[in-house]
């Protein structure tokens, strides 16, 4: 089985989050997937078929299947921009019908994915509490401004604002306790975010329920914190930029670009590169 290893929301020929992708005739048993998955050992391998005009597409974690991964899905766009030229690819998920754009640009991808629709809701009391007991965090350590939510684009995910980006910087856990509490409520990632404009944040993602101790570009999470940043109606003016990864030395750079209509797919974007064999 050839696996690809691209890394998608990459800064330019650096950095971005590495991801497996498989492009087959057909998609392999499911134990298959799962097995070259916790054999790459990324922290999500997309596994890609033709069917009809399009691709089925199922993505899975070293530990498990997740309904959706944003990187993914974007080293998957430049995968198949590289195979089948410059172009928009529809895919469908277990859950979704979404798009991925892949155009080459020199030694990198530009690459574009449409999320499935976004929605939040604020998360319960007791769960940030557990939450912040799980990072060393107190309640005076959250930005009043971005209250804690579950926030969605294809996987549920906690959101939680910090005021301090050194706060941010600072973060630890310990993975076991964060897999439980993370799949107490089925969550994919906890989004911690420090938002240093109304425009621009630092992210981190912990992603303890798929057995990864944190991801450095997570585009499903962007695009629900997108979702999530359009209902509370913060000041983004139609679009956020993300960094993430600097704390890990993978700096990843993610654009999401926000519709006004509330629960639409937000467009995130970035550049990918291919890693070496």
């Amino acid at each position: 089985m050839n696996v690809l290893k691209i890394a998608a929301f990459s800064d330019g020929e650096t950095g971005g989050n590495p991801a497996g992708v498989v492009i087959a005739d057909a998609l392999p048993p499911e134990a298959r997937m799962q097995a070259v998955a916790a054999e790459v050992g990324f922290s999500e391998t997309a596994f890609a078929a033709r069917s009809g005009s399009g691709w089925r597409v199922r993505y899975f974690s070293p530990q498990s299947e997740v309904p959706f991964c944003g990187h993914a899905t974007i080293a998957l766009g430049a995968a198949l921009a590289l195979q089948h030229g410059d172009g928009v690819f529809a895919l469908t998920l277990n859950q979704a019908e979404i798009t991925v754009e892949g155009r080459r640009e020199g030694d990198v991808i530009a690459a574009a994915l449409q999320s499935p629709p976004t929605h939040s809701a604020a998360a319960s009391p007791d769960f940030v509490s557990a939450a912040l007991a799980l990072f060393g965090l107190a309640p005076e350590d959250l930005d009043a401004r971005l209250p804690p939510a579950i926030v969605h684009a294809g996987a549920d995910h906690l959101l939680l604002a910090l005021k301090s980006r050194a706060t941010l910087s600072a973060m630890r856990y310990a993975l076991e306790a964060g897999r439980a509490l993370m799949n107490s409520k089925g969550l994919a990632t906890i989004v911690l975010v420090h938002a240093e404009s109304a425009q621009r944040f630092h992210t981190r993602n912990p992603f303890a329920s798929g057995g990864v101790y944190e991801d450095p570009a997570t585009g499903a999470a962007t695009a629900a914190l997108a979702g999530y940043l359009r209902d509370i109606d913060w000041p983004h003016g139609g679009f956020i930029d993300v960094v993430q990864g600097e704390d890990m030395g993978m700096l990843s750079l993610l654009h999401a670009d926000i519709p006004s209509t509330p629960g639409s797919s937000v467009r995130v974007s970035g550049t990918a590169r291919v890693m070496a064999a």
